[in-house]
């Protein structure tokens, strides 16, 4: 990606982005890429990034370890195993050892199901493999604290077994010394040291003549020598033999060790970029979790539509002072190219404006941006800008003249692939005039399709925002009774710069605002004043909108919590119905095991009688008598379903039930004690006392229906 000017970069406080980054970095190279962090142009390259960190972040997010512990600097250990006749020590491939370990771990972590589900990562490994021969290598050879095993070689072997005998042989005669001399009074209060790497006496001055040996040394004070006793100068000599052939065998067995590993000295390099890359994805993935990072959805063409857009380190410090950050809202795209951008000072024009530029600079570097995941961002091949004061000693340019030279190079090398910010566009000059070049200078960014942002405070490039194609407005909200910013972006109205309200709230004298409005040409004042309480009722429209909308939520709710009570209800109706369903079922389960249980004792009487004929007769009744006892319960069951006894006089035209017979008729006729009814087609005459007054139930609703059995 190209820049212009240089220092782009740190004007958009991209390094500050670099050195948070830095921070989560635990191995030299992901340091090292986080200071040199591409800014891509390909598409492939941006998406791969943005997928490994979005992928590292959710498994941070959900507390799945990735297996990358290894953060050790090996690359001239590495080197140094390339090189023909050079050792390593026994340290150095134990940090080797540990390195195709961390390797081990991670591919045993990427199964089939991880690599499906984290296809981002798993592209890191790719054409790579784990050579299990290297650890075995060196685990033949080195133990866990680096040091060369004793089996390493049949010759070190004897060779440490030849100096533990000796060890021991010289301790056992030692002590025997010390013993001696120390009863004799000739030992120090130390009564030995090592000198030389051998072990002496500690023999007080005056007594030295009396010990046989070497003097090797005397203390500060010369009250104290250093003797080695002559008994132990053979076993000190053959010791230190020994260690000479000890050392000298090491070398040769690490030596050896190093030529027999040279050939893996790629696949290691390999394997420590492996896990640095790991890491450095890890940083990006803390960094995203750090600022509210998210992977907006990607357009191969210049585009920018932000939802919730935040400025990072404006995030990081608001959080950490308990400060709210106002999100940005904005979209640039082949309709409406040129955000110009005006309203008050302080208002935050700016930080819109650097939102924006260091969030595509960050994007095409491949790091998660603090931005609703329903934001898209497109690609651009290059990005100007030109905030502040930009006026040069060095060339003897003015604070204008370095503007133009500026918008110069925009006009001259700005094309559709162009992403450019200018700040206070046309200042430092006379208004009149410095409005008319930035006119022609938005006219021709307009016609080479170029994007960007613009802030300005000029009338007239509010006005030409609507009569140019590509180009709208866009005004930073204040409130006007407050006198203060809301920091809130309103894309669609130009802003006024209230420049009267802010003089006469803060109680300047009235004279002499009236005087400087007189001094202001009418048409340009009206204006102002228009956008100014154009401004005031778009926030109010945007107040009553934040308050439909809460009620919408609030009704949304409402009708959820009551279709939840109406599914309750209704679950809890059909949990009824069906508990009555199985208390008749098993009410006839009871009944039909009754009847078999009886059923069972008249066969086996049966079989007993010698009256068969008899038995069979009982069997008999009982099933006839039970089965009509059961029609006579179904039939009264229908006539309480159906009809409710009122009990009273009997009167013509009432419904009345017989007593005994469980029928209903209509009573046409009384006379005397008895009553004429009309049941079906018959008519019948029943006495007064064998009947009820009854009245026909209400019929229940469809979904209160009593079951059918």
């Amino acid at each position: 990606m190209k820049f212009f000017p240089e220092s782009t970069l740190k004007q958009l406080e991209f390094d500050k982005m670099q050195e948070l980054l830095t921070g989560h970095c635990r191995t030299e190279y992901a340091r090292w890429k986080t200071q040199h962090l591409r800014i891509h142009t390909r598409l492939e390259f941006i998406e791969t990034a943005l997928r490994q960190s979005n992928e590292f972040k959710t498994l941070l997010q959900s507390g799945d370890h990735f297996p990358n512990d290894f953060t050790g600097n090996l690359a001239r250990e590495i080197k140094l195993l390339g090189i023909p006749g050079a050792s390593l020590s026994g340290e150095q491939f134990l940090l080797i050892s540990r390195l195709a370990e961390n390797t081990a771990a991670i591919f045993r972590w990427f199964d089939t199901e991880r690599r499906e589900a984290n296809p981002g990562l798993s592209r890191v490994i790719e054409g790579n493999y784990y050579e299990k021969a290297i650890r075995k290598a060196i685990e033949d050879v080195v133990d866990e604290t680096g040091n060369v095993k004793d089996n390493a070689s049949e010759a070190l072997a004897s060779i440490r077994m030849n100096l533990f005998r000796r060890r021991n042989e010289l301790r056992r005669v030692f002590d025997r010394i010390v013993s001696k001399l120390g009863k004799q009074g000739y030992l120090a209060d130390i009564e030995e040291s090592f000198m030389n790497g051998r072990r002496v006496l500690a023999v007080f001055a005056e007594q030295k003549r009396m010990v046989k040996g070497v003097i090797h040394s005397e203390s500060d004070s010369r009250k104290t020598s250093f003797i080695e006793p002559e008994e132990t100068t053979e076993l000190n000599n053959e010791i230190f033999s020994l260690e000479h052939e000890e050392s000298r065998e090491v070398y040769r067995i690490l030596r050896e060790l190093t030529s027999k590993l040279s050939v893996y000295a790629p696949l290691l390099k390999s394997y420590l970029d492996m896990a640095g890359e790991f890491d450095f994805i890890r940083a990006k993935a803390r960094l995203a979790i750090d600022i509210g990072g998210h992977y907006p959805m990607l357009k191969d063409r210049a585009f920018v539509q932000l939802i919730n857009a935040y400025h990072p380190l404006l995030l990081l410090y608001n959080n950490h002072a308990g400060k709210q950050t106002i999100p940005v809202n904005l979209s640039l795209n082949e309709t409406n190219r040129i955000l110009v951008i005006s309203g008050p000072n302080a208002g935050g024009k700016t930080v819109t404006l650097k939102t924006v530029g260091l969030l595509q600079v960050m994007l095409q570097a491949g790091l998660l941006v603090p931005v609703s995941p329903d934001s898209e961002m497109g690609i651009f091949k290059q990005l100007m800008i030109h905030i502040g004061d930009t006026q040069s000693l060095e060339f003897e340019l003015s604070t204008y003249s370095s503007h133009l030279k500026n918008m110069k190079h925009f006009i001259e090398h700005a094309n559709g692939k162009t992403l450019f910010f200018i700040d206070e566009l046309g200042s430092g000059s006379d208004p009149n005039l410095g409005g008319a070049f930035a006119e022609v200078i938005m006219e021709e960014l307009a016609f080479k399709h170029a994007f960007g942002i613009v802030t300005t405070h000029y009338l007239n490039l509010k006005v030409m925002a609507n009569k140019v194609k590509g180009i709208i407005n866009g005004a930073m909200q204040f409130d006007e009774k407050q006198l203060l910013p809301l920091y809130k972006l309103q894309v669609g109205q130009p802003g006024s710069s209230y420049t009267f309200s802010i003089a006469e709230r803060i109680g300047l004298d009235k004279k002499l605002i009236a005087k400087a409005r007189k001094l202001v040409d009418d048409d340009h004042f009206r204006l102002d004043k228009l956008l100014n309480n154009t401004e005031q009722d778009l926030q109010e429209i945007d107040k009553e909108k934040k308050n439909l909308q809460r009620l919408l939520k609030e009704n949304e709710r409402l009708r959820h919590d009551m279709q939840e009570m109406m599914d309750k209800e209704k679950h809890r109706r059909d949990i009824e119905l069906l508990r009555q369903q199985n208390k008749i079922s098993q009410e006839k389960l009871a009944y039909l095991k009754d009847m078999e249980r009886k059923l069972k004792a008249m066969v086996i009487e049966w079989r007993r009688a010698d009256d068969k004929e008899s038995a069979v007769k009982t069997i008999h009744a009982l099933l006839f008598n039970q089965r009509e006892k059961f029609k006579t319960e179904k039939q009264q069951k229908k006539l309480n379903e159906k009809f409710e006894e009122v009990g009273g006089d009997v009167k013509v035209g009432d419904k009345v039930r017989l007593k005994n017979a469980r029928t209903v008729g209509l009573v046409k006729e009384i006379r005397g004690k008895k009553a004429i009814l009309q049941v079906g087609i018959m008519p019948m005459t029943v006495a007064l006392n064998d009947l009820s007054v009854v009245i026909e139930k209400a019929p229940l609703p469809d979904n209160e229906q009593a079951p059918k059995h």
